[in-house]
């Protein structure tokens, strides 16, 4: 900062302790109340808008304060602090920027924050911020780097490993899924001689043998900045890799909300034959998408014992448990195909039963929607005389849930009633062409104590209620086909629905706005391997990434003949265990536990979005104030331990370094009251009131970054990336029917290969692999 803006930020601090900052701070290192939400102050980039979004995932109160908002509040002393019962107040327990400052020269609110950091400990991050001096950093030349970091390899230091970013093993890699779109940028430079900066995430400096930052502490003038040096946005895997830390540092480990990396993998169908795709009339015999008359296959995909055995073996290898969603009624019916009576499919699963979860998927499999008309593609509901739709009645899914109970009980086979996978999740609305459930699936899921029924996430997103009783539970469909028992299967129907018309495909990805086209088909003896697998494990990968539950679909067939399931859910797996420290292990959850998790967020969300949650530190103790009976979610520091009326109990469960879960009050109490070790607790600034009172310097006005276009919109991992997009999923069985050969009609005659909708098809910005 220059003299005269230094003179200039002197006067303001001068002029709002006058107006009664200095009051509002003068007891603080002793008795200051600082309460539990994050203050981000957003210019509209990407990378203060990803910080907003692992906030809202986690569950943890944030304020944003839109700068480009002419109506915006003005950030100055009142705003940010002040006294409650003769307790100064923070109203913010940190500061999130979109860079280390976004206000004009002089600027008294810039002033106004870096004094109430200093004064209260408040921790700052620079969500995205050029590399300089004021920051900490040398510039980015001789050695520095500015330019594109499209697949660079970030390394979590010595430093970040045993600080914010512990949970990590070290490796940090940067995405680029676009060879012709700019996805990533930053500026790599050396820390500035003198300065107290500690690299957290340094990438190597292209040119030289120097490392340059990427995150960093910068502690200086009472006041600690975590600085970042490259852009993102809210999905690319190197931010989600670095977002849970982002937020344990700016809150020191102490805040409401947390976050889980959840994966757990339903197979469907498990006892019956899966029909399969034909590669010549590219559609499924058997199947609604084939023509009216199109003989079912004679060749149906069924595990083997030798599947089943493999199976089980794979889970002790990879220490994962997969949900086995079955039909009792599909071993029946292959026993009476093949006149025999024992099915050693079922005899090797039942021996091998408590290796499993096991998930009702009713007895036969039975669409329980509407009646459907089938003589048509796609097929419609069945109307009757008067036009009403015509419904499969409450009898037949009450019958369909309970006599596959019935079929497990005289199995054997130990399973938690409350849970239920209808076939193809029908039951529930299925646009277009049932705009509502099934008005007697309600009442035949309380009749069988039904809690937890599946939904398709690629229809519904959300949790959302079936009757009085019942809560869904969204499941995501995997780009591993269920009518595919072979690679070679796969890859052709991967390549009929993600190809133009042009080069031999259905035309479907064309008709989507939001979707892509593969540019050529893929070879059908080597593409799944080389591009079907990596490209649904990352897209996978980044569900387990984002603290999000819901588990995964794939089917039985899916488990047999060439086992194509494995090498996806492999690279799932050993990726995330390559990345991860063994302190953050993937969380495998039954389908209960992740309603019941859903089910709490949306009252948490709820009581939050409500102003009903109030939460704040004093010293080592935290306070939550919340409605009655509601749980609460926090993430404290190891040693934390909740307060009761009588003595106290455990907080949490260890994960990722710091304790977390949900928590109720105690009896007789009305506020959660959890208490911190002394170690683990944030010290008070020395001398709050001298650190108010002096200048508490600010830096100039950051200088203006490059946000490429593929980070500014995020680019789609592939055609299948649906996360990334308004995309609906072509995944057959889920979403929209994809069309067979006979029935396409004049579809598709689009354009071929046009880009996703709102992604630029700009060149990376100039700089890539220039160094400064």
């Amino acid at each position: 900062m220059g003299r005269a803006t230094r003179r200039a930020a002197a006067c303001a601090v001068a002029v709002l302790l006058a107006g009664g900052l200095q009051s509002s701070f003068a007891n603080a290192a002793t008795t200051t109340r600082i309460d539990l939400t994050v203050l981000v102050i957003s210019d509209g980039g990407p990378a203060t808008a990803a910080i907003a979004a692992e906030l809202a995932s986690q569950g943890t109160p944030y304020k944003i304060v839109n700068l480009n908002d002419a109506n915006r509040p003005v950030i100055d002393a009142a705003f940010l602090s002040d006294t409650v019962n003769g307790q100064p107040r923070a109203k913010f327990q940190g500061v999130v920027l979109p860079n280390d400052n976004p206000f004009a020269a002089g600027s008294a609110e810039m002033t106004a924050l870096a004094a109430f950091e200093a004064a209260f400990g408040i921790r700052q991050v620079d969500a995205y911020t050029y590399a300089r001096p004021d920051v900490g950093l040398n510039w980015a030349q001789n050695p520095g780097y500015i330019g594109s970091l499209d697949g660079a390899q970030g390394q979590v230091t010595t430093t970040g490993l045993a600080g914010p970013f512990s949970y990590l093993k070290g490796s940090v890699p940067f995405e680029d899924n676009d060879p012709n779109i700019g996805e990533s940028y930053g500026y790599l430079a050396t820390p500035l001689a003198g300065a107290d900066f500690k690299p957290l995430v340094e990438a190597p400096i292209p040119g030289s043998t120097e490392k340059g930052s990427l995150v960093g502490e910068y502690t200086h003038d009472g006041r600690k900045e975590l600085v970042v040096t490259f852009v993102y946005n809210q999905y690319q895997q190197q931010y989600r890799l670095l977002a849970r830390g982002i937020v344990d540092w700016v809150t020191q480990g102490i805040h409401l909300g947390y976050d889980r990396n959840y994966f757990a993998a339903h197979v469907d169908d498990v006892f019956l034959a899966d029909d399969r795709w034909d590669t010549s009339l590219k559609c499924t015999p058997g199947d609604v998408t084939c023509p009216p008359g199109t003989p079912e296959s004679s060749n149906p995909i069924r595990m083997t014992p030798a599947d089943a055995q493999y199976a089980k073996q794979w889970q002790i290898d990879h220490n994962f448990t997969m949900d086995m969603v079955f039909n009792g009624g599909g071993s029946e019916d292959w026993k009476a195909d093949h006149e025999v009576t024992a099915d050693p499919v079922v005899d090797q699963m039942v021996a091998d039963q408590a290796s499993y979860r096991w998930i009702n998927h009713t007895y036969t499999h039975p669409y329980l929607g509407c009646l459907q008309d089938v003589s048509v593609v796609p097929w419609k509901c069945t109307k009757d005389a008067g036009g009403n739709t015509v419904w499969v009645d409450q009898a037949t899914i009450t019958g369909q849930i309970k006599n596959n109970l019935d079929w497990a009980a005289a199995h054997h086979i130990t399973l938690d009633k409350s849970e239920l996978v209808t076939g193809e999740h029908s039951g529930l609305l299925t646009a277009p062409q049932e705009t509502s459930d099934n008005p007697y699936l309600a009442p035949s899921l309380v009749t069988n104590g039904v809690k937890w029924t599946a939904s398709d996430a690629s229809r519904e997103a959300g949790q959302r209620a079936v009757g009085s009783s019942t809560l869904t539970v969204p499941r995501y469909p995997m780009n591993v086909f269920y009518n595919a028992g072979t690679a070679v299967e796969e890859t052709d129907e991967y390549n009929w629905i993600y190809t133009s018309v042009a080069n031999g495909g259905s035309g479907v990805c064309e008709n989507n706005a939001n979707s892509t086209c593969l540019t050529t088909p893929l070879n059908t003896s080597t593409g799944y391997t080389s591009y079907i697998v990596p490209l649904e494990a990352r897209i996978d990968l980044g569900h387990v990434l984002s603290n999000d539950p819901r588990p995964h679909f794939i089917h039985q067939s899916n488990l047999a003949e060439d086992r194509i399931v494995y090498p996806v859910l492999d690279t799932v797996l050993s990726t995330y265990r390559n990345l991860h420290a063994d302190n953050a292990p993937i969380v495998n959850l039954p389908q209960r536990e992740i309603g019941a998790e859903f089910q709490r967020r949306a009252a948490w969300n709820t009581a939050l979005a409500a102003g009903q949650v109030t939460a704040y530190r004093i010293g080592d103790t935290v306070t939550v104030n919340a409605p009655a009976g509601l749980a609460t979610e926090a993430t404290m520091p190891t040693g934390t331990v909740q307060k009761l009326t009588f003595g106290s109990t455990a907080f949490g469960t260890a994960y990722a370094g710091t304790l977390s879960g949900w928590v109720k009050a105690g009896s007789l109490q009305s506020t959660v009251t959890l208490k911190l070790t002394a170690a683990q607790t944030p010290a008070a600034p020395a001398a709050a009131a001298a650190a108010a009172a002096k200048t508490a310097p600010v830096t100039a006005p950051a200088a203006k970054t490059v946000v490429p276009s593929g980070a500014a919109t995020a680019v789609p991992v592939g055609p299948t990336d649906t996360d990334r997009t308004d995309a609906a999923t072509l995944v057959p069985g889920s979403g929209k029917p994809v069309l067979g050969k006979a029935l396409l009609g004049k579809a598709g005659n689009t354009t071929a290969g046009k880009p996703a909708a709102g992604k630029s098809t700009a060149t990376k910005p100039a700089g890539k692999t220039g160094k400064q």
